[in-house]
C-alpha cells in the first residue's frame, strides 16, 4: 500500500491488478498497444488508478529517476542485451527499491522435440532465435545475466529455479511449452536491490558472436 511500483514488459492488466487492488501506485509500461488496453480496462473495473505507457524497456526516459520502490518485470527475452534494461531499472528505481524479473534458461532455445525426444538443434552460440509464430526471442548469456546486475548498480538478493520439482501435467503433448519445460526447465526468477549510493558502472562491451546469426 502507497508503494510506486512499475510493471515493466508485463502489460495486460494481471500483475497491474495486483498491485493496484493492494494500494499501490502503478505505472505499466509494454510495448504491445493490447496489452497496455487491457491494463486500463482492468483497472476501470476494479477502480483503481492505473498510468499505462505505450513503451521499450530499453527506454525509460519518460519516467524520472528514482522514482519506483518495485520494478515487477517480465519477458526480458524481447530484447538482444540483458544490460540495457538493467541500466533503465537502476535509474528509475529508488536506492534500496527492488527489482523482480525472469529470465528464461539460456539452453531452452537450442532444443527441440525430434519426434521422440528433445535434441539440442543449434549452437550455444547463437543469440537469435525465430519463432514459429514470427516473434523473435534473444539468448542472455549468464555473465551478462548475473554481472550485468552489478554493473548496474544492483545487488542480488534471490534466485528462485522455475523448473525445480515441476511435474508433466498429464496429457502434455511432446513438444509444446507445457512438456518441454519439465525436461529443460523454463526460467528463473531474479530478486535484486538497488545499492544506496551507488552509481551504475558503464557497460561492458563483451567479445560476442554476431547476434545476427
Amino acid at each position: 500500500e502507497g508503494k510506486d511500483v512499475l510493471c515493466l514488459s508485463c502489460g495486460g492488466g494481471q500483475q497491474s491488478a495486483v498491485f493496484g487492488l493492494l494500494g499501490a501506485h502503478v505505472t505499466v509500461v509494454d510495448l504491445s498497444h493490447g496489452q497496455v488496453a487491457a491494463d486500463r480496462e482492468a483497472a476501470a473495473h476494479h477502480g483503481y488508478e492505473v498510468r499505462a505507457i505505450h513503451g521499450d524497456m530499453r527506454d525509460l526516459s519518460m519516467l524520472e529517476p528514482d522514482s519506483f520502490d518495485i520494478v515487477y518485470a517480465m519477458t526480458p527475452c524481447y530484447v538482444p542485451d540483458i544490460r540495457e534494461v538493467y541500466v533503465q531499472v537502476s535509474r528509475v528505481l529508488k536506492p534500496g527499491g527492488l527489482y523482480r524479473t525472469d529470465i528464461s534458461n539460456p539452453a531452452i532455445v537450442s532444443v527441440k522435440w525430434d519426434r521422440d525426444s528433445y535434441r539440442i538443434t543449434t549452437p550455444y552460440s547463437q543469440v537469435k532465435h525465430p519463432r514459429d509464430d514470427g516473434a523473435m526471442e534473444f539468448r542472455h548469456y549468464f555473465d551478462d545475466i548475473f554481472n550485468g546486475l552489478r554493473d548496474s548498480g544492483l545487488t542480488l538478493v534471490d534466485v528462485e529455479d522455475g523448473g525445480r520439482d515441476r511435474q508433466v501435467p498429464s496429457g502434455a503433448e511432446p513438444g509444446t511449452w507445457t512438456h518441454e519445460m519439465n525436461y529443460v526447465a523454463g526460467g528463473f526468477f531474479i530478486l535484486a536491490r538497488k545499492t544506496e549510493g551507488r552509481e551504475a558502472s558503464p557497460v561492458i562491451a563483451h567479445p560476442r558472436a554476431d547476434p545476427t546469426e
